[in-house]
């Protein structure tokens, strides 16, 4: 077998649920799994450490760890994002012009790009040169094309930054490890709480479980052709435009 899974992000709603697919699944030697916080158990298969996944330092540690173990990577999830926070940050997607502000900004681009940004940096090391598929969770409102309403600037504007970075780095991946499909995966409006406080808006039907959206990404990024990578596609399996 000896192949590996990593999820980032792993305290999540999708998450928490994606790791136990991929430990089912009987596939991989190892899910490893990091985030900020602790997960409440450990699956059998699972190996976790907990540290801040936005610290370049911490990454390079972690990722510099896996290799010196000789781990290589064959499955990769970033399932990290942010839309809203309430406590010491009060994070609210923009309605116009007048709601942007420097620190609200700051913090979507924080989580949304600059972690992503590290991971595709770091994982060179590990990644499978055999092959290997690394998924961002991306949003259909980081399309550039497909925007027609406006509105939540700083969560767009991070997103669209994500697309941009996975499909610039998909030209450097091809050279230097050309078995890699990198992917943005737009997950639908799943029953997390990342949504809950827009669920109401919600056409009847379009708000998945984790279940549904995790399934539906395990099914498309199986046998995704190395040669059309990188990919930025919707739960359906459709094409979004970048």
């Amino acid at each position: 077998m000896n192949k590996n899974a990593l999820v980032i992000g792993a305290s999540g709603g999708i998450a928490k649920v994606l790791i136990e697919k991929l430990v089912n699944t009987g596939e991989y030697e190892t899910v490893y799994t990091v985030s900020r916080s602790a997960p409440d158990s450990i699956l059998q298969g699972q190996q976790h450490e907990s540290f801040d996944t936005v610290s370049e330092a911490d990454v390079d540690d972690y990722v510099s760890k896996l290799k010196r173990s000789g781990v290589t990577l064959d499955y990769v999830v970033c399932a990290t994002g942010i839309l809203h926070t309430s406590g010491e940050m009060t994070l609210k997607p923009e309605k116009r012009l007048e709601d942007m502000n420097e620190e609200q900004f700051a913090e979507y681009f924080r989580v949304n790009t600059v972690l992503p940004a590290i991971w595709l940096k770091k994982l060179v090391k590990v990644v499978n040169k055999s092959g290997a598929t690394i998924i961002f969770f991306s949003a259909r409102v980081g399309s550039i094309t497909d925007n027609s309403l406006g509105g939540w600037y700083g969560y767009r504007a991070s997103k669209a930054a994500l697309n941009m970075l996975v499909k610039t780095a998909a030209i450097e991946y091809r050279r230097r490890l050309p078995n890699t499909v990198l992917v943005c995966y737009h997950p639908g409006t799943v029953n997390t709480s990342l949504s809950k406080p827009f669920q109401t808006n919600v056409k009847q039907g379009k708000l998945f479980s984790p279940d549904f959206t995790c399934e539906s990404l395990l099914k498309i990024s199986s046998g995704l052709p190395v040669e059309q990578s990188p990919y930025y596609l919707d739960w359906a399996g459709e094409k979004i435009p970048w």
